[in-house]
């Protein structure tokens, strides 16, 4: 070997020696703790987004119909109906592959068999009346009685003290008393203990007023719910001299057993679960079709839409995801309530949010999202620890959309109810019920001012004529954005919120499911 061809060896020595440094990858930053959780959360909410419509969620409302329809007009708990409407959902989840339960529990089953009342002097006139859950009856035909009012304190509330019913001065008679304050059991229970024969709670708000006493242990006397305007018109008739009274208000009630239907994802981590329900019953006066067969099939067509997405790997979910849908939510929040009692201590510390979907799609609608951290300064307090961050989330979503939206009083009356109070964080969106809707509402949704979110709330015609698909719509976005995202990153509700009162009219809820118990306010 010459010269130059020992240099041109080493030259390839050289050469193959600095081969494997030359050619090493170059060396990469180490990703941020969570961000592939947020890269699959903002892929697979994306997809939902994109393939949960409200076309398809609508064929599962035409199903409900067909059940209520071919089962005495209605889909209550502890009804055919509601049997009915709960292995529809049942079946159709199990499926598409979930793991699904019933949760059978047991209950008092009522039906309204007559409400009215009529003024018959000084003038005489019809007084529409709705009887609350779990009244006592009068005798067929009913009770004719003079009228005593229960005066109102300065705070704007009566009925909540045994001190406001004076000695006498309500024996015989049917007991006049405004909302607030306290729960309608208590007014009606002091009022009974003060000797009167009857109660009728008039609102404090616009619109009709159905009301519970809770249970049936709590009823002690006839009691109805009468608007806000008749019942200051029967309090100025009164102030002026005697007001007599016709009032019959009859209810069948007999214990019965009921289901909740519970699906989870076969995957994910058991220890994040992120938890989303609806109620499934309907009242006995008609099929429920927006209260509340529009959470119920927007809920439903999200889950088998999640379910599709899981035949492919990127989206297998991290956490695991459970649907509920709810049953005798219509008589005081029983299948919710029994759902969380009998829940583990650990059980319930797997659950790190509830999200609750109630009437999403009313014919008036307004678009609301719960105040969970109380920025609105409205009626009940904030949410636990967290539930400011999922009203944020959910705004900034709609925000993101140029979706209108405001507040609603986190107050518990609709199934998020028994998740507050076991500490879990909760939220959700709702369209209005009974309440009216303002001129600065009608101006931001749309809709008619001065006309009920829904005026059909409770009654039979809510039915599939009954349905607005743009409300509907918009919310079907947003609870398969919501589950798109928790099913892989729920670092958000760790992340501090900036509170801003919402414009407009902030807190005004839509009625606020007034006939599931008040709290104190």
């Amino acid at each position: 070997m010459n010269a130059s061809q020992r240099r041109a060896a080493a030259v390839l020595a050289v050469a193959a020696l600095a081969t494997p440094l030359m050619l090493a990858a170059p060396a990469t930053a180490t990703p941020e703790p969570g961000a592939a959780e947020a890269r699959d959360a903002a892929r697979l909410a994306r997809k939902l987004v994109r393939e949960t419509s409200a076309q398809d969620a609508y064929k599962h409302l035409q199903k409900f119909q067909a059940i209520a329809d071919s089962a005495e007009g209605n889909r209550a708990a502890g009804t055919l109906g509601h049997d009915a409407s709960a292995a529809y959902v049942y079946a159709q989840l199990k499926k598409a592959g979930y793991a699904v339960t019933y949760q059978k529990f047991d209950f008092v089953y009522i039906k309204t068999l007559a409400e009215k009342a009529a003024v018959v002097s000084p003038a005489a006139r019809d007084l529409p009346i709705r009887a609350m859950s779990y009244t006592k009856s009068t005798p067929v035909g009913g009770i004719k009685a003079d009228l005593a009012a229960a005066p109102v304190d300065a705070d704007g509330t009566n009925g909540c003290e045994p001190g406001d019913f004076a000695a006498g001065a309500f024996t015989g008679k049917i007991a006049l008393i405004k909302r607030g304050g306290c729960t309608f059991a208590v007014k009606q229970q002091n009022a009974a203990a003060a000797g009167a024969v009857g109660a009728i709670v008039y609102n404090n708000v616009e619109g009709v007023l159905s009301g519970t006493l809770g249970d049936v242990a709590s009823g002690r006397i006839p009691t109805g719910g009468i608007t806000q305007a008749e019942g200051e018109k029967l309090a100025a008739d009164l102030a002026k001299g005697p007001v007599n009274l016709s009032f019959e208000i009859r209810q069948f009630q007999e214990e019965r057993s009921t289901n909740n239907v519970i699906a989870e994802t076969k995957g994910g981590n058991a220890a994040n679960t992120v938890m989303l329900g609806a109620h499934l019953d309907s009242v006995t006066a008609g099929p429920g079709i927006n209260d509340n067969g529009s959470g119920s099939a927007g809920l439903l067509q999200t889950a088998l839409e999640l379910a599709k997405a899981q035949g492919k790997d990127k989206d297998k979910v991290r956490n695991k995801v459970r649907f509920a849908w709810w049953s005798a939510e219509e008589v005081g929040l029983l299948g919710s309530d029994h759902y969380v009692t009998n829940l583990s201590a650990l059980g319930r510390k797997e659950i790190k949010l509830y999200l609750n979907f109630d009437m999403i799609a009313s014919p008036n609608y307004g678009l609301f999202v719960y105040d969970g951290d109380n920025s609105d300064g409205v009626g009940a307090g904030a949410g636990p620890e967290g539930s400011a961050q999922l009203e944020r989330d959910i705004t900034n979503f709609m925000d993101r959309n140029g979706t209108p939206h405001e507040g609603t009083d986190f107050t518990g009356r609709s199934d998020y109810g028994p998740f507050i109070e076991a500490g879990i964080p909760s939220g959700g969106t709702f369209t209005g019920a009974e309440g009216v809707k303002t001129a600065g509402q009608a101006e931001k949704f749309g809709g008619e001012a001065g006309v009920a979110y829904d005026v059909n709330y409770h009654a039979a015609g809510d039915d599939i004529t009954n349905i607005d698909m743009t409300a509907f719509d918009i919310n079907i976005d947003v609870i398969a954005n919501a589950v798109g995202t928790y099913a892989h990153d729920i670092s958000s509700l760790k992340k501090p919120v900036v509170s801003v009162p919402t414009t407009g009219d902030a807190g005004s809820g839509g009625g606020l499911h007034g006939d599931h118990d008040e709290v104190t306010e």
